[in-house]
């Protein structure tokens, strides 16, 4: 399956009811980024400002890249 498709099924899938996640450094605090599991290990990313804007959705692949370059100090 190409790229494209893999993001198109990812940017399909509704998140009305996903169980979204704040990293545990926030301490609760409101200006955050959240973060929910997609299948197939995907990321959808957001401002917790602004929940309703559309999240950023990522394949397992490209997460586990910017994980890495972040690991890597490259980011």
């Amino acid at each position: 399956m190409s790229t494209t498709n893999r993001k198109d099924e990812l940017y399909a899938i509704d998140l009305s009811e996903a169980s979204w996640r704040k990293s545990p450094s926030s301490n609760g605090g409101e200006h955050c980024v959240e973060i929910t599991d997609l299948p197939g290990g995907g990321i959808a990313v957001r401002d917790s400002k602004t929940p309703e804007k559309e999240a950023l959705r990522y394949t397992a692949e490209e997460w586990n890249a910017f994980r890495q370059g972040l690991i890597d100090g490259l980011l």
